[in-house]
């Protein structure tokens, strides 16, 4: 699992009781993974289709910084699945899970669906850069 991006949790983000909105961690999910997705796949045409299971595991409270972990789950003719993992940056504690996060490429004229020509092993092999 590589952690590529931060977020600070603000006090817009925060529900009624001072802690990080299930909503706005599943609206950061949602975007981490396709922009994750649409680099690995070197693609912009991709859809939200699926976003399996979730889980909450503690909470994030403002000021705190959270780190988002992604990797390929399974990699299908047309689709892309991920596994995505919140947690604090600082005490490395998991915030959120979001398990089986399927895109599918698609055809921007017709948006149909359409092969991305990437495969498992192709994927498994890019190099992504990390700030130093």
């Amino acid at each position: 699992m590589r952690f590529l991006s931060r977020r600070l949790v603000m006090p817009n983000d925060l529900n009624f009781a001072g802690s990080l909105f299930g909503g706005r961690i599943l609206e950061w999910i949602d975007e981490e993974a396709y922009i994750f997705a649409a680099c690995q796949l070197e693609a912009k045409s991709l859809v939200t289709k699926h976003i399996g299971a979730i889980s909450f595991e503690t909470s994030a409270y403002q000021g705190d910084v959270v780190e988002f972990g992604l990797g390929v789950k399974k990699v299908g003719r047309t689709s892309l699945a991920l596994t995505c993992v919140v947690r604090n940056k600082q005490t490395k504690q998991n915030i959120c899970v979001a398990d089986d996060i399927v895109f599918v490429h698609i055809d921007p004229a017709t948006r149909k669906p359409e092969a991305h020509g990437k495969t498992k092993a192709e994927l498994e092999s890019i190099k992504i850069e990390t700030p130093e």
